[in-house]
């Protein structure tokens, strides 16, 4: 059984993290069951395993590092992040699938809106095409990041997890380079012209998290700057 957990008030992030560090301690022990929490934060921003100084270009709200993997990425009202504390000891201890998981976990909750979210290789996190956008240099259609993950594991437990921006200010990230990529932009569900609202999306996530996060995927992750981090 996994327990779902719901804030309806941004949580501070240390506040977060203790809670997390807690709970998953707690799972690896046997004590305490597996858990998503679905919360916002206050803005901020935070820096993983990878993040570069140079990335931070304006630190006007708080900057916490963090044990995640991922470089700089920015939290803020409007925005769900799922912590997932889920324990890989019972799915196979394969790091790979279950990055990959939580991409398609994304992925399918997105397509509930009609958004098709889509993986880059070399890249991390979660990506829609912007026909309404000028072209990239070399010709491409233009791209936008819609939804980051960066996670860690301790004893195969993992914590962090996934943001999905749905409305948040998007001028916020204007303070570093998300997750170290200067030549693609950040969208939002609002920014794509989607009207809906949190609980919706809480419950989509909910819809799509069976299928993707507890049964078999087809493929695993294809690989870029690594999400995750190991911590024994």
């Amino acid at each position: 059984m996994v327990e779902w957990l719901t804030s309806d008030e941004p949580v501070p992030y240390e506040d977060a993290l203790a809670f997390m560090e807690t709970r998953v301690a707690a799972i690896a022990a046997g004590e305490a069951a597996e858990c998503v929490w679905l919360l916002e934060h206050p803005p901020l921003y935070t820096a993983g395993t990878s993040a570069r100084d140079e990335d931070l270009l304006d630190a006007r709200f708080p900057v916490h590092r963090t044990g995640r993997g991922g470089e700089f990425t920015y939290h803020g009202p409007g925005q769900r992040i799922a912590y997932t504390m889920l324990d890989l000891r019972a799915r196979g201890r394969d790091i790979r699938r279950f990055v990959w998981r939580l991409e398609e976990w994304v992925i399918r909750t997105l397509w509930q809106f009609n958004i098709r979210g889509e993986r880059r290789q070399g890249r991390v996190g979660v990506w829609v095409v912007r026909p309404d956008r000028p072209p990239q240099p070399d010709g491409a259609p233009a791209e936008d990041k819609i939804a980051a993950i960066g996670v860690r594991l301790r004893k195969w437990v993992s914590f962090h997890g996934v943001s999905i921006n749905l409305e948040p200010d998007l001028s916020h990230y204007a303070g570093i380079v998300p997750c170290g990529i200067a030549e693609h932009g950040v969208t939002s569900l609002a920014d794509l012209g989607l009207t809906t609202t949190m609980p919706d999306l809480d419950l989509a996530l909910r819809a799509e998290f069976e299928e993707t996060m507890l049964a078999e995927p087809g493929a695993p992750h294809a690989g870029g700057t690594s999400p995750l981090t190991i911590a024994q």
